[in-house]
């Protein structure tokens, strides 16, 4: 089974969060789903190295990473995912999509109704 190791940033900018859209794949469970932002660590690369990049890749925004917030470990039927989330803030919502298909500046209360990636939800309950 493959194993991915990622970072995910859960972006705040004036008490909302930032959820995006992942694009059509092709693993259905994961296809179109909501997710927080982020990406695979390259090797010699710091997680947190890794996030800031992967937000400048995906999203053109620059993020200041506050702490860490929640390990996930989640298997999906075809690989194994740990995922290492982040609390980051913003100075400017502005959002360039280079990867996803949609997001949206929420506040917390209203996350949970967006249709999450398996992974993600873990991230969303100890949110709320």
């Amino acid at each position: 089974m493959k194993q991915v190791e990622v970072v995910a940033a859960i972006i705040l900018f004036e008490n909302q969060i930032l959820c995006v859209q992942r694009n059509k794949n092709k693993y259905p469970y994961i296809s179109e789903k909501y997710e927080f932002p982020g990406g695979k660590i390259e090797e010699a690369e710091t997680r947190t190295e890794a996030l800031q990049r992967e937000i400048r890749e995906e999203l053109s925004m620059r993020i200041e990473i506050q702490n860490e917030f929640l390990t996930v470990y989640h298997q999906y039927p075809d690989f194994a995912l740990t995922m290492h989330s982040y609390i980051c803030i913003c100075a400017d919502k502005t959002v360039i999509l280079h990867e996803h298909i949609d997001y949206k500046w929420l506040p917390k209360d209203e996350i949970v109704y967006l249709d999450w990636a398996a992974a993600d939800i873990p991230i969303v309950e100890k949110l709320m």
